[in-house]
């Protein structure tokens, strides 16, 4: 077998030397040459297991022919037909765990670069798509309500009006797009591709109604009363995860979500933005998942020198591989087993030093990582003027606690059978907000299950 049809086709990045002085996408793309020459290493298997690996089920093999073809618009209209974000599923979905992971392409040598041929296709049909008529569905005049313009509302909303449905999105921010906004970056994922992709939605007859919090401006009985005949819960898992260790209220300490929302969708690192944020000199990031490693690559971009503090070692961080070797390349610098025990402010009580202690991996635990274990007397300090807690979040239960009839699930989310349907009628419910911080496309997922049995439930009340 040719070598070259081994491994994938690389992907064309900037420098790391220069990209992490500049907030522009890393990764650059492929040419149409590029994306042909990728397409072609398809071995189209009988039983498709890629598909199998995709929550939102994607034509996989059927849309890589068409772009082995060159035949890139009927390309996006196969990805589309199951799937509402693709240029945001290309960038940020974790594609060898997924789809590429089932490749069997993958079993001797590396898997199609599946991700990368769905971020081109959706970018060609943009470079492409000036004055495209937008297809809308005939309407069916039943109104449906969308809490939570993330991921999961914004797959649910792009299925149900593709159905019909006076579909809208009411939204706590002045901008729709959830994590995909605040959270991830514009070197990741840059915003006028969300705002495209929504756009979108919007042709197709969405309407989206911002600064709306669903259980204190209104709640789902209001929604209800307006005649809304079902309500979909999307509103992800917002809340911040801290350590609880002394000198997490001084100045200079930041959740990733706050930190993330102030350079993400608040601007922080453009000049032309007053957006209240440090420029710290020296920032330690705690955890070792995707929002870590973007929270430390923003820190760096901001002109810091960036620790990141992880109690397990690298085989065990959760983050994607990618970001991983994209964060030691751009010069963060990982402390593997480590963890902070305190952290010390000055006279002023603003950060000045975090305090760590190593670790060591002992048995497995219940998520099947070994678990950390302090080594006793092994303190150490760190010197640093910004400290990022990047722990995951927890769940809202301001919508539970606001609407009758409707459960928790013994995490503290929205109780759902196994289609999205909550224990009160007509609500149902998936994302985050049922599982605690997962995803975008396994968001996506359960915002597809869900708008399949809305409809379900919709056409069975109005026959």
């Amino acid at each position: 077998m040719n070598s070259d049809m081994m491994k994938k086709t690389p992907m064309p990045s900037q420098d790391p030397n220069v990209r992490n002085k500049n907030f522009d996408e890393v990764a650059l793309g492929y040419t149409e040459e590029m994306a042909i020459g990728e397409a072609k290493r398809c071995l189209h298997c009988k039983h498709q297991p890629c598909v199998s690996g995709c929550p939102v089920n994607v034509r996989i093999p059927e849309f890589i022919a068409k772009v082995a073809e060159g035949d890139f618009a009927a390309a996006y209209d196969i990805i589309t037909s199951t799937n509402s974000l693709p240029a945001v599923c290309g960038r940020v979905c974790p594609q060898e765990t997924q789809c590429e992971g089932k490749c069997v392409r993958g079993i001797k040598g590396e898997p199609v670069g599946i991700g990368r041929l769905e971020r081109f296709v959706a970018d060609w049909h943009r470079a492409h798509a000036d004055g495209e008529a937008v297809k809308k569905a005939e309407p069916n005049g039943i109104k449906v309500a969308i809490v939570g313009a993330g991921p999961a509302g914004l797959s649910c909303a792009g299925d149900l009006v593709n159905k019909g449905y006076d579909v809208t999105v009411f939204e706590s921010l002045h901008k729709e797009g959830g994590v995909l906004v605040y959270g991830i970056p514009e070197f990741r994922l840059p915003k006028d591709i969300v705002a495209y992709e929504i756009d979108g939605l919007r042709e197709k007859g969405v309407h989206f109604i911002h600064d709306v919090v669903i259980g204190r401006s209104l709640n789902i009985d209001d929604l209800f009363d307006e005649g809304y005949q079902a309500v979909f819960v999307g509103t992800g898992a917002g809340l911040p995860r801290f350590m609880n260790i002394e000198g997490e209220n001084l100045v200079g300490v930041y959740s990733a979500n706050e930190y993330l929302t102030r350079i993400n969708l608040m601007k922080g690192y453009r000049d032309d933005y007053d957006t209240p944020i440090k420029r710290h000199k020296r920032v330690a990031v705690v955890g070792g998942g995707n929002v870590a490693m973007d929270a430390a690559r923003c820190a760096k971009r901001m002109g810091a020198e960036v620790y990141l503090i992880y109690r397990r070692g690298r085989d065990e961080m959760p983050a994607r591989a990618e970001e991983i070797e994209h964060a030691e390349e751009e010069g963060i610098q990982f402390h593997l087993l480590n963890n902070p025990v305190r952290i010390l402010g000055d006279e002023k009580n603003v950060v000045k030093q975090i305090e760590c202690i190593k670790m060591e991996l002992g048995e497995p635990d219940a998520s099947g990582r070994r678990r950390p274990v302090e080594v006793q007397g092994s303190e150490f300090t760190i010197d640093v003027d910004g400290v990022i807690m990047a722990l995951g979040t927890r769940l809202n239960h301001l919508i539970c606690e606001t609407t009758e009839g409707l459960e928790e699930n013994d995490r503290g989310g929205i109780m759902i059978d196994e289609n999205g349907v909550c224990t009160r009628e007509g609500v149902f419910a998936g994302g985050d907000a049922v599982t605690g911080a997962a995803t975008v496309i396994k968001a996506m997922g359960a915002g597809k299950v869900a708008a399949a049995s809305m409809d379900e439930y919709l056409q069975n009340k109005n026959k």
